[in-house]
């Protein structure tokens, strides 16, 4: 039994140790420019094969990623929307979709690189399909979007697609230069994950009820 025990502690701790590294690696050179050979190397695994071992297909090491932090990110969000609940307010569930997604990055210290790995991996059409199943299995991410919905103004069914695009785009990307600038050592418009989560939840709130012109 504890021999069993020990081992089962042994492969969370290799998992945990590619996790660690794949993340680090696709986030800094994206996802195909890096080998399981070079993810293994930098886990510490002297078997090359550790990666395809445990995980099977990039595709899967991927997903594995994604779903390292999933949990969090929950726990988070479902904060926010009982904060938000009965709110009529659009950006209280703007909120709600920003804040989980900073407050997770700045819990997690510094450097990280899970930004920069959600950016690099949605950039890809063969893995970006992963992010979205990933997101659309969350309750509260849900949750959020249906009551952003009750609040924003009534828009062309192709504008608010568009404007919901552009909306996980900023998250998105404006995540990852931040988190790329702390890690480097680089001015940042914001000194703190709060104060980027406000700039972001005031544009996004801005961009929302923006005119519409021209044909649609």
């Amino acid at each position: 039994m504890a021999r069993r025990t020990v081992r089962a502690g042994q492969v969370n701790a290799t998992r945990e140790a590619i996790l660690t590294a794949a993340e680090r690696l696709f986030a800094e050179h994206g996802v195909y420019a890096v080998s399981n050979r070079q993810v293994s190397e930098a886990a510490g695994q002297g078997n090359n094969a550790a990666v395809g071992y445990h995980f099977g297909t990039k595709a899967d090491l991927v997903r594995a990623v994604a779903r390292r932090h999933a949990e969090r990110i929950e726990t988070l969000r479902e904060r926010a929307l009982a904060a938000a609940a009965g709110s009529t307010d659009m950006r209280d569930w703007v909120d709600c979709l920003v804040r989980p997604v900073t407050e997770h990055l700045a819990g997690l210290g510094n450097p990280t690189w899970y930004a920069r790995f959600c950016a690099q991996v949605m950039t890809d059409p063969a893995l970006h399909q992963i992010m979205v199943e990933e997101s659309l299995a969350s309750p509260a991410l849900r949750q959020a979007i249906e009551g952003l919905n009750r609040t924003l103004p009534d828009l062309p069914a192709a504008v608010r697609a568009e404007r919901g695009q552009m909306v996980r785009i900023l998250i998105l990307h404006t995540s990852a230069e931040h988190e790329r600038a702390l890690a480097e050592g680089t001015p940042t418009p914001h000194a703190t994950w709060s104060e980027v989560a406000t700039g972001l939840a005031d544009a996004i709130s801005g961009l929302w009820p923006a005119p519409v012109t021209g044909p649609r």
